[in-house]
């Protein structure tokens, strides 16, 4: 009885390990949005936090890159250079600084559900780039679809929309008079901040959706690419901070705040959620550590409200409800199509043992005469596909 129980509890820890570590990683992610917010809000350049955060990074990733994937290292061509050198452009530098910036001018609960976009416009661009086929008549496309038309509705609520002011238990007492010039100005504001989260996030799907092509040279060598990304995106940045920012004081970083907002974001949401995130998608695949993004919605609007006497308005809670929805049907649509797309593997897979026994025949002239090249093409035909190297479910 002793055993059976022990077993049992082994058991359910072993597989509450992926729920914990998401949950984990979700409580990481919020703690990055409020310490970047009241770091921005003391005056610090985004513009260095970009800088700072991703050399973190850099100087966190680089030695497991070198200790665990040394070996066999791909040659960095012209063609591998170029591929970093935008991914560079498009993750550290433009969709840091616009995401640090609409950060700045809304709030880390309005960031953090603008960033639940990020699925719809990834397979808008893949859609683009004809990467993804859309079939209307199947049900997995349309609610692909439908969610990413929701998405869209959703942003553009919260972003011309705030509505009345939702009072949290909490924070009842705590009122803030403003005049209506400065009612204007935050409303004008609001709206900057929301179209520079856009384009955040336009940029972070074009990274997914280009980051196919440099995957495929670096497909066992993830560690080293996200190190030489983080690297150039340190260099990018610094070269855009040096004509954006014209003092050198916005450089003077102390045992403060802003330090810790560097240190943070790149040690833990840029180092240690990337090995977290890795071996979870390894096991769970990517639609489980998707699904558990609106959680960190959650949780930065009570520490927010709690920490930086947030407001919340009616439009961002409808908005984000809308996201959310738009967010799980494209997930549901893409569970699917994974699904179908491992039925029609495995299907393929269990003719291969047929084409074996075909080829060990003896050959004569009543048996099947298959030629060497018919018979290999026959076999590779029959073998399952790679997994897509899109797909961040490797173990990094």
């Amino acid at each position: 009885m002793g055993k059976l129980s022990l077993s049992c509890w082994s058991s359910f820890v072993e597989n509450s390990k992926p729920y914990f570590a998401m949950i984990s990683l979700q409580f990481g992610y919020a703690g990055m949005n409020i310490i970047s917010k009241v770091s921005l809000s003391r005056g610090m350049s985004h513009y260095v936090l970009v800088v700072y955060r991703h050399a973190f990074a850099t100087a966190s990733i680089a030695p497991f890159a070198f200790f665990f994937e040394r070996r066999g290292q791909p040659k960095i061509t012209l063609k591998v250079f170029t591929q970093i050198f935008v991914l560079a452009l498009l993750g550290p530098v433009i969709d840091q600084n616009f995401y640090y910036a609409g950060l700045k001018y809304t709030s880390p609960t309005f960031s953090c559900a603008m960033s639940n976009m990020l699925p719809a416009m990834t397979f808008m661009m893949a859609l683009i780039f004809r990467m993804e086929k859309l079939e209307m008549k199947k049900l997995r496309c349309q609610a692909k679809f439908l969610g990413t038309l929701v998405t869209v509705v959703g942003a553009m609520l919260m972003t011309l929309y705030k509505g009345p002011l939702i009072q949290m238990a909490w924070s009842k007492h705590s009122h803030v008079s403003t005049s209506s010039n400065d009612q204007a100005s935050a409303n004008k504001d609001w709206f900057k901040g929301s179209i520079f989260l856009i384009i955040a996030t336009l940029a972070w799907s074009s990274l997914f959706v280009l980051q196919n092509q440099a995957l495929k040279t670096y497909m066992n060598h993830q560690l080293t690419l996200t190190t030489l990304v983080c690297l150039m995106g340190t260099l990018q940045a610094i070269a855009v901070t040096v004509v954006a920012e014209h003092k050198a004081s916005v450089w003077r970083i102390g045992w403060d705040m802003n330090l810790l907002a560097a240190a943070y974001a790149g040690i833990v949401t840029s180092s240690i959620s990337y090995y977290v995130q890795g071996l979870v998608m390894k096991k769970r695949g990517p639609v489980f550590a998707t699904a558990f993004s609106p959680l960190m919605m959650i949780i930065v609007a009570i520490m927010g409200s709690f920490i930086l006497s947030e407001k919340i308005y009616l439009g961002g809670i409808i908005g984000s409800i809308l996201i959310v929805f738009g967010l799980y049907s494209v997930l549901w649509g893409k569970h699917k199509e994974n699904l179908e797309t491992k039925s029609a593997v495995d299907d393929d897979t269990h003719k291969l043992p047929q084409a074996i026994k075909l080829s060990s025949q003896p050959n004569n002239n009543n048996n099947l005469n298959l030629e060497p090249n018919k018979l290999l093409n026959s076999l590779i035909i029959s073998m399952p596909d790679p997994e897509s190297p899109i797909k961040p479910n490797q173990n990094p």
